[in-house]
Parts: structure tokens; sequence; C-alpha cells
């Protein structure tokens, strides 16, 4: 067993605290990874308090998972010790089932294995995430990090980056493709890096004029005010594809209308309340709404050797872990740019 140093929610309403437990042994294929940097993701707050239901407690949250190799099961085949790694979103799945067998195992038909809030495979073993000061997973799981890039800046792109990347790539995104981002977040400046470089000529929508300088750095070529109709009217049917992030509550429709004929609405965005739809936008242009949820072992891989080829890392914040509470408060009112990021040797 592997002494650790975590954060941890106890109840739904409490603050997060400090929190000691033990990993597990390693088994043949698991490795053992020291945390350096660790994500706070918007989930992390909502599984925190419980807002999607089911929580377990104490809960260590934490899935933007970076560091380095301490340790390695017997019969490790892709790390040796010292090597830079990230964990993402999850840490197993059946591992037999088509999408397993495809390496698309988030989409496991059994449910894959969340990182925290939850148990491990074997039913017993309780799943804790990266406000931590080490992780024991299965190499399948676990993804090689270029020492090229700043490593506060990866940690996010195990969750965030791989949740943009991945439908820009099933929708085939190529050079010329008109491309609009609704939502400048963690999410929302992610999908604009990604866009851009793939090619594609890039509108940023927002319901805020505040946010066109920021969308414009991070290199989005045009801005719309989604809440200006005379603007939104303008775009009707030029676009190939739009990447809705925004969480909020929200109708598809004003969205629906940008895409142009076999246009694409892909929504990482998870609202509380069923979004409104008329399919009657659905039929015109014959536009479709494509859902995504991260990516899968291969994929995860396959995006971060892309973001060490161009260079591409999240904008983030890096804090203490004694700072999460006011994090989560300020993630509340959308002040960060655009992710913070906890410095695990606060911990040590």
């Amino acid at each position: 067993m592997f002494p650790v140093k975590a954060y941890a929610a106890l109840t739904p309403t409490s603050a997060l605290v400090p929190f000691d437990f033990e990993r597990r042994d390693l088994k043949e294929h698991d490795i053992l990874l020291d945390i350096q940097y660790s994500g706070v993701c918007h989930s992390d707050l909502h599984q925190a308090r419980d807002e999607w239901g089911g929580s377990i407690y104490p809960m260590v949250p934490g899935h933007e998972i970076v560091g380095r190799i301490a340790e390695v099961g017997k019969h490790v085949k892709k790390f040796k010790v010292g090597d830079t790694a990230g964990v993402g979103v999850m840490v197993d799945s059946c591992r037999v089932c088509k999408p397993c067998t495809d390496l698309t195992e988030q989409y496991c038909v059994e449910g894959m294995t969340g990182t925290y809030n939850g148990l491990e495979r074997d039913k017993v073993t309780k799943a804790q995430g990266g406000y931590s000061t080490r992780i024991v997973t299965d190499e399948r799981y676990v993804y090689n990090i270029s020492d090229k890039l700043y490593l506060p800046g990866v940690a996010p792109l195990l969750c965030a980056g791989i949740t943009t990347y991945s439908p820009l790539r099933y929708a085939n995104v190529k050079p010329g493709d008109k491309v609009a981002v609704a939502g400048l977040g963690g999410l929302g400046h992610m999908a604009v890096k990604f866009a851009v470089s793939l090619g594609a000529e890039v509108t940023m929508l927002s319901t805020s004029k505040a946010k066109e300088a920021d969308a414009k750095k991070l290199g989005a070529h045009h801005f719309v005010l989604s809440t200006d109709q005379a603007q939104m009217k303008k775009q009707e049917s030029q676009f190939n594809v739009v990447v809705d992030c925004v969480s909020g509550n929200h109708d598809y429709a004003p969205y629906l209308k940008l895409l142009a004929v076999n246009g694409k609405l892909l929504v990482v965005g998870l609202p509380s309340e069923e979004p409104k739809l008329d399919p009657f936008q659905l039929v015109t242009n014959r536009r479709s709404i494509i859902g995504s949820m991260i990516g899968g072992s291969k994929e995860t891989q396959e995006m971060l050797d892309y973001c060490a080829e161009k260079n591409i890392v999240a904008d983030v914040e890096v804090i203490p872990m004694q700072y999460i509470n006011e994090a989560y408060e300020r993630m509340l009112k959308s002040d960060v740019k655009y992710r913070f990021v906890i410095d695990m040797a606060s911990l040590k």
C-alpha cells in the first residue's frame, strides 16, 4: 500500500479538507505516478457537491493528472521509472466489448471506470482522483507526455483537451472549413486552439462582448455576439461545424441555424436541463447534432502527440492545493482563464 496526501470532500455541503489515505499495491500492469499537477474541472465541483447525484464520500476529485512514473509493475511495457505521464477521466473499462476492443473505451458497454467517485472493476477498491500526491493505474489508461510542453498546461488536455479534439476529428475538420465555437471557457478555449490548428476559419460565439479580445488572442478569426440577433442572422447557414461548449441551459436552435448543408452541431457542454430543439431546424440543410464524450486510449495519446507537435497547451492559473475552495467559488463566477491547475508540491 502507498500512503497518499490529498484533499477530499467529506459531504456535499462541506469545504474540501486535507485527507490521508492509501493507494492499493501495484498489479503486474500498473504504474505508480507521483502527481505534479492536477487540473480543476467544473465536473469536479458538480460531483463534490453531489449536483449530479450518486456521489460517494469521502471523495478525492481530479481527473486531469500529470506527473512522473515512480514505480512500474513487472509486466509494464509502455513506461519506465522517470517517464512523464498523465491520467485522464477513466482508469479502466471491461476491455472485451466492441467499444473497448476498438479502443473507444469511454463508450464501454458496461460503463467505463471513472478516475474518482466510484469503485474499480473489483467492486471493492475505491477510485480516488488527482487532488492527491500519487495514483496507481493500469498502464492502458496512462499516457506518454512530451517533456517539450509546459506541464501545468498539459493537465487540462486530459479532459478539456480530448473532449474538444475528439469531436473535431470525428467531424473531419480540415483547412478551409468554417467552424464556430460557442462558449469561451475551459472547453471553448481548447476548441478554438484545435480548430485553428486544423486550418479552419474560426468564429467565437459568446454572450459577452468583453471576451472578443481574448478570443482573438487564442486565434479566433472572427467574433459574434450571440445575443445580437442581427449579427446571428448574418451568420445563418454559414458554418460546417458549430462546437457547443455551453454548460448553462440554452436553446439549440440559434446554433443549428448557423449550419450550412450537412453541417454538424458538436455537443460537449452539459446543461442541467434538456435543451430545446426544433425538428424543422434539423431537416433544414440536413443538419445533425452529434454528442461526444472525452476520447479512448488511442485517441487520447494521439491528441497529446498532436499537442506536442503543434505546441498546444491549455491557458492555466496555477494554484496551491490549499486554495481549492476559493478556486471553486471563482470557477462558479467564470473567474479563471481558463483552467485552474493545482501544484501538488503544495501538499508534500
